[in-house]
């Protein structure tokens, strides 16, 4: 068995719902043992989102989020859950809690707190706008972090009202960057004993991710548009009607516009003075558009992919997702896996983006039960722990 790179981590993990429970899953996939911390009253919040989907009591939005955890209960406004949460941290290397500002100084459990029992301890916090600011004590969600950063006004066609990404790129993104501060940190801890406090947020996160649109704006002095889904500094770049479909096309440079005109066997195109250079096709991308689709409807989408790629132009089809999880290069590239649960039998999760040859990232341990390592961990029974 190949060794995993976090082995030795421990994680207290106090967050709940999407940004954190993704932070720490990162973690626990390379091998760090991760302790989630729930509530009683039902645990984590989407262990009951989007009702039942097999035979137990847990949803699908926890198994997506949580597996390799092992799970205990704790009511932290208890003196028996405060003590049983100091000796967690007594040994831990980590704590990660994504409650809002001044909930963790109100319950004892604060960065100042925690250093008292471990002085090395590496913190980190979500939240949806950091724990300072003008804007810090406001409740952040996903879509208002995407509003607030720029993000939603970017996304969507010109003539359409804004429209937030389709995935959660604020709350996944805030997670994965305080996974790489966590990394980051830990690195820093093993060399020289010092713990640190992480903190990131919401909108910092989504924020992040617009490094194109933050320099078109410092470049030019004006506002990104909504480009539908062209580029905003090549063309042709953006989907294309088929026959039957869409296609996206990539032909963003001199070379492949060539490749592209000869594709379509439309070689004219090539030098027609309204499309000769970039800067031609950016200021005509209508234009360019209505005289590329009005080849590409003449066949459907799987001969245009065949036909443009063999011409080496960058392209591909536009799935929707029970055609992506299918996907022979989805299967090969093993994004699909799954988990032996004791209740469901088996799970269904995505699987490791990063491919590390000597300590892979694997799924070890099934998406736990609510309380299911209180013994284990802590030497007593919760009362909502498996009997």
């Amino acid at each position: 068995m190949l060794p995993v790179a976090l082995d030795g981590m421990k994680v207290v993990d106090l967050t709940q719902v999407m940004a954190g429970p993704f932070c720490t899953m990162l973690l626990a996939d390379f091998g760090a043992d991760v302790i989630k911390v729930e509530p009683p009253g039902g645990g984590d919040q989407t262990r009951h989102s989007w009702g039942r989907s097999g035979k137990g009591e847990d949803g699908p939005a926890f198994f997506a989020l949580n597996r390799n955890k092992r799970s205990v209960v704790l009511d932290l406004r208890s003196e028996q859950g405060l003590a049983d949460f100091r000796a967690l941290v007594a040994d831990a290397d980590v704590v990660v809690e994504n409650f809002r500002p001044g909930v963790t100084t109100r319950l004892g459990i604060d960065y100042e707190s925690v250093t008292k029992i471990n002085p090395s301890i590496i913190y980190a916090s979500i939240s949806g706008f950091g724990s300072t600011g003008p804007y810090a004590d406001r409740p952040g969600y996903d879509l208002i972090a995407q509003g607030m950063s720029g993000v939603m006004g970017v996304t969507g066609h010109p003539d359409a009202p804004p429209a937030k990404a389709g995935v959660p790129v604020a709350d996944l993104g805030s997670g994965l960057f305080c996974a790489y501060g966590i990394v980051t940190a830990y690195v820093h801890k093993l060399r020289t004993g010092e713990g640190q406090r992480i903190e990131t947020s919401l909108f910092e996160a989504a924020l992040g991710f617009t490094v194109w649109e933050a320099t078109e704006y410092w470049a030019s002095g004006e506002v990104p548009a909504r480009t539908g889904s062209s580029h905003r500094m090549s063309a042709p770049y953006q989907a294309f009607r088929t026959r039957d479909g869409w296609m996206t096309i990539g032909a963003n440079n001199q070379r492949l516009w060539g490749f592209l005109c000869a594709a379509l066997e439309r070689p004219e195109l090539e030098n027609d003075e309204r499309f000769a250079t970039n800067p031609l096709r950016m200021k005509r991308k209508k234009e360019l558009a209505d005289e590329i689709e009005s080849v590409l409807i003449e066949n459907d989408t799987a001969y245009w992919v065949d036909r443009l790629l063999a011409g080496g132009v960058p392209c591909g089809p536009i799935l929707a997702y029970d055609e992506v999880l299918r996907d022979p290069h989805t299967r090969h590239r093993e994004m699909v896996q799954s988990i032996p649960h004791p209740v469901e039998g088996e799970v269904q999760t995505l699987g490791f983006p990063v491919k590390m040859s000597r300590t892979p990232a694997a799924a070890r341990r099934h998406p736990p039960l609510l309380g299911e390592h209180q013994q284990e961990l802590l030497g007593s029974e919760s009362s909502e722990s498996p009997a």
